[in-house]
């Protein structure tokens, strides 16, 4: 999966060397279990912040209906793993690798994400 100007990857690889990483805002900013939406460039993600504390990224594009609601989501949980159930159809997604855990079905693009001197900073690609 891929995105313009952004990283599409899995949580779970290291972001490419060509990663900018851009600060989106503090991270007491965010709300726990309360999704935000940020603009970078022409991206549209989806902040969550989880206990540890963890934030996470996704695209805010539901990927079945095409509208940017993925920030106003149902933050829950499938055995250990964190998840978001799409506000809209209520699919759910795995919010560190961004899988369909609900049916089959396409993918969030996931970003990844690094807190900086108490900053959350998403990588986006360079190029």
């Amino acid at each position: 999966m891929s995105i313009s100007n952004g990283v599409a990857r899995r949580a779970v690889d290291a972001p490419p060397a060509h990663t900018r990483w851009v600060g989106v805002c503090p991270i007491d900013e965010l709300e726990p279990f309360w999704g935000e939406a940020a603009l970078i460039d022409d991206i549209q993600v989806a902040l969550f912040l989880l206990p540890g504390p963890v934030v996470r990224a996704v695209s805010n594009q539901d990927p079945v209906t095409g509208s940017f609601v993925m920030s106003r989501g149902i933050v829950g949980s499938r055995g250990d793993r964190a998840t978001i159930a799409s506000p809209l159809n209520k699919q759910v997604y795995d919010l560190e690798t961004g899988d369909c855990l609900s049916v089959d079905g396409p993918g969030l693009s996931v970003f990844p994400v690094r807190i900086s001197a108490g900053a959350v900073e998403i990588g986006v690609s360079a190029a």
